[in-house]
């Protein structure tokens, strides 16, 4: 894998990085709008050259060492230190590849689940697969088949996202954390191409470089048939699928979102789960 998107992934986080932050005291003017370069390598105890030749890419075998210390010095969290990692090649990649089609017995578990929406995607945010409720509760969309293009591409979006810049930063930094790994760079690359042509929105979260994975938390949502929904969700590895996460949403017990769930299941009743068309 290159490491040609290691130094513009530390530069933009040097920039997100204030001295006061790393106990650092400041008398001047800066202009800069983080750290300066300077002022990393002497709190990752490196050579200012050597970390200049580093974001600037002339640099391309830095020791895991090395980048421990740039990652604690510009205060990277577990994702973004892994990140770094791998585009310097240093992180171990799988050696199974992504598997192209889910086993049965998964998709019939998706079945299972009539109350509750459950998607599994991979890293670079293809749907491979939704069961009925998660099928009713996209059914605005022209196409359920990456949520990333979903995002930016389908005018519907806007208003389905009740906060529709937090969806939008959240899933480009998840496909940002796919650019680290070598079974979905290639497929990353080629879905940030594409939506960078067609969404300014995208270019400009893009070029911050922020790098999440998903856990849990929780989205509101504007459906038409039925309202908004606040729903919370929780994000599983597949063992024995490398690469895809099964998503499940749920509402809260007795909550309004709960019934308005309920009523999306019962209105939607024809739809089954099924592979996404991509």
């Amino acid at each position: 894998m290159s490491t040609s998107d290691l130094g513009p992934f530390l530069k933009a986080r040097r920039d997100r990085v204030q001295p006061d932050d790393v106990g650092l005291v400041t008398h001047t003017t800066r202009r800069v709008p983080g750290l300066r370069r300077e002022e990393v390598a002497m709190l990752a105890g490196v050579s200012g050259d050597y970390y200049a030749r580093l974001e600037q890419g002339r640099e391309r075998n830095p020791s895991a060492s090395v980048l421990n210390a740039i990652a604690c010095a510009l205060i990277l969290d577990p994702d973004q230190r892994e990140h770094v990692f791998r585009l310097a090649d240093l992180a171990p990649t799988g050696s199974a590849p992504v598997a192209a089609t889910l086993p049965r017995s998964l998709l019939d578990l998706l079945q299972a689940w009539p109350h509750t929406p459950a998607v599994i995607i991979n890293r670079q945010l293809d749907v491979l697969a939704y069961n009925a409720l998660a099928g009713a509760l996209y059914s605005e969309f022209d196409r359920i088949d990456n949520v990333a293009r979903m995002t930016f591409l389908d005018p519907v979006a806007a208003g389905f996202y009740a906060h529709w810049d937090r969806a939008a930063e959240s899933w480009v930094a998840n496909l940002r954390l796919a650019m680290g790994h070598v079974d979905s760079v290639d497929a990353a690359r080629r879905l940030a191409v594409e939506l960078s042509a067609a969404s300014a929105a995208f270019r400009r979260l893009w070029a911050k470089h922020d790098v999440r994975g998903k856990t849990h938390d929780s989205k509101a949502f504007h459906h038409r048939d039925v309202g908004d929904l606040v729903l919370g969700y929780h994000a599983f590895a597949i063992q024995g699928s490398p690469g895809c996460q099964l998503i499940v949403y749920q509402a809260q017990a007795n909550s309004p979102s709960a019934e308005k769930l309920q009523l999306l299941a019962s209105l939607h009743v024809a739809h089954t789960a099924a592979p996404a068309d991509t």
